[in-house]
């Protein structure tokens, strides 16, 4: 079962789409009720629960797609490598393979 969030954020399926919400929940909680505890204007403090929900929010949301494309970028990477590694592992191009003249000897 998916939840679409506004009708259009599948918050199931989208990376870092849940723990965006959850975080923006939370986010809001503690400034509206910070706000109330401060200035005790139910209304405002509202107003103020809705604006840390979004800043929250969209705040994590860019924090953890940085992550992911730079965990994505690190995963290429080591794929790639293993791939050289196979493909010129034994032959003339291999980096470990060219040893100097003094490594021989021992």
């Amino acid at each position: 079962q998916s939840f679409k969030l506004l009708g259009f954020l599948d918050v199931k399926s989208v990376p870092c789409a849940r723990e965006s919400v959850l975080y923006g929940s939370l986010g809001s909680f503690v400034v509206g009720l910070g706000h109330f505890l401060a200035t005790s204007r139910v209304r405002r403090s509202c107003d103020f629960a809705v604006g840390g929900f979004i800043c929250t929010m969209l705040g994590y949301w860019f924090y953890c797609r940085y992550n992911l494309a730079q965990h994505r970028i690190q995963q290429r990477m080591v794929k790639e490598g293993m791939r050289n590694r196979i493909l010129f592992e034994g032959s003339s191009l291999d980096p470990e393979g060219k040893q100097t003249g003094n490594e021989r000897s021992n």
